[in-house]
């Protein structure tokens, strides 16, 4: 993941474009704080099943919410 000032993506635009085809990511920032974030299209769609064995669900999950946080939602 590179990251490059507003100035450089400007001017360099083509060439960053040409990263992000390649399936890289692209960090434009001012002042060395991020502020946006260059990716191909379609790249944010989720993938089915991409979480499978890295996350679990515990039992309480599927539990009734308890009251406090039920009036939330009312």
């Amino acid at each position: 993941m590179a990251t490059v000032t507003i100035h450089t993506a400007k001017t360099q635009l083509s060439r960053l474009i040409e990263q992000v085809e390649a399936g890289e990511e692209v960090i434009i920032a001012r002042r060395n704080k991020p502020v946006a974030r260059l990716i191909a299209v379609g790249s944010g769609k989720r993938r089915f099943g991409a979480l499978r064995g890295k996350i679990k669900i515990g039992k309480a999950f599927h539990g009734p919410l308890p009251e406090s946080e039920l009036k939330h939602w009312e």
